[in-house]
């Protein structure tokens, strides 16, 4: 098991070794705070662009569900006549940067989520670790009303209007410590200061959201098929998110009991070895892994097993929609 995975388990358990790591904890909130200062004082840069900046991200580290939750806003946004463009890190991807993505873009190149995003909505999108970079190869190239960062919560150099953070009621905020001794990656303080989307079945606020699993599919690089799906089939449940557990609870209430739990580290670059086992029963996964695998498919085409992909779609309350109206209202951005 890889330190990462390793250190995630212990964070999910809050196991109490993890008080050995607070020395380094106070260090990196340290720094932290003084970069941050930086930005507030100037003495370091932000770009503001010229259309309306959102971020939608998180203070923890791992999966929160804000991929679905991004995909969910940019259909609804197309909609609306709202012209809508995406900028991404492009986190493990090898570039060159900034990239425009493509539906056939390949995810070592962009990225796996990039690649997912366009792939369900065909949006306008850049990458690369330069977010100005990014805006700027964006709207060149495409005249937009509203410009949502991926992720970059805690990128200050990029100025925004608009910050929706996605917090996970499942995981919560663990033992509420910084990294590395805890998953967070800026104090609980900082909820008060965006739009907190609360991410659960059984929410406690208005502004809020949960994952609706679809019919799984049969990933084929070539064919469509219409292939049956049996939920009594023995699984090999093979992830690469940063919070597994919400795939195994998914499964569970497809009806999808017998399974076998294969994890990699998040944003894992797949090899065909990972979903070699000793027999030829199915391997089912998300469609953020599904976009790695399928390369590997097209390279094999004789590979014999089969990969079911669960779809999931981002259902948010009706609050979500208001409140977002609310807040493009005031930055001029309006609905058709």
């Amino acid at each position: 098991m890889s330190f990462a995975q390793t250190i995630q388990n212990a964070w999910n358990r809050q196991a109490k070794w993890l008080i050995l790591l607070r020395p380094l904890s106070w260090l990196y909130s340290a720094g932290f705070q003084i970069n941050k200062r930086l930005y507030t004082l100037g003495l370091k840069k932000t770009y503001h662009a010229p259309v309306p900046i959102m971020v939608i991200g998180n203070i923890t580290v791992g999966g929160s569900g804000k991929t679905p939750l991004l995909i969910g806003l940019v259909n609804y946004l197309q909609q609306k006549g709202v012209r809508v463009g995406v900028i991404s890190r492009g986190y493990g991807a090898e570039g060159p940067f900034p990239a425009l993505v493509a539906v056939n873009s390949l995810p070592d190149q962009v990225g796996d989520e990039p690649c997912l995003i366009v792939q369900s909505t065909h949006v306008p999108m850049a990458v690369g670790p330069d977010r100005q970079a990014s805006i700027e190869l964006l709207l060149s190239s495409y005249a937009l009303d509203l410009i949502i960062s991926d992720d970059g919560l805690q990128h200050w150099a990029l100025a925004r209007q608009i910050e929706w953070i996605v917090l996970d009621a499942h995981r919560g905020l663990g033992n509420q410590r910084m990294l590395p001794e805890g998953f967070l990656r800026e104090s609980k303080k900082r909820l008060n200061t965006g739009t907190v989307i609360e991410h659960g079945l059984n929410p406690k606020t208005s502004l809020n959201m949960h994952l609706e699993p679809g019919q799984p599919y049969l990933l084929c690089p070539a064919t469509e098929t219409h292939e049956p799906f049996n939920a009594n089939a023995s699984f090999y449940a093979v992830v690469g998110i940063g919070f597994p557990q919400r795939f195994y609870n998914t499964l569970e209430s497809l009806g999808i009991h017998n399974f076998q739990c294969h994890e990699f580290p998040d944003h894992h670059d797949y090899e065909l070895t990972d979903i070699d086992f000793d027999d030829l029963n199915p391997v089912i996964t998300t469609e953020k892994d599904a976009v790695k695998l399928l390369p590997l498919l097209k390279q094999y085409p004789e590979y014999p097993r089969q990969i079911w992909v669960v779809p999931v779609e981002a259902v948010m309350s009706d609050a979500c929609y208001i409140r977002l109206e609310q807040q493009l209202a005031q930055l001029g951005v309006c609905f058709s």
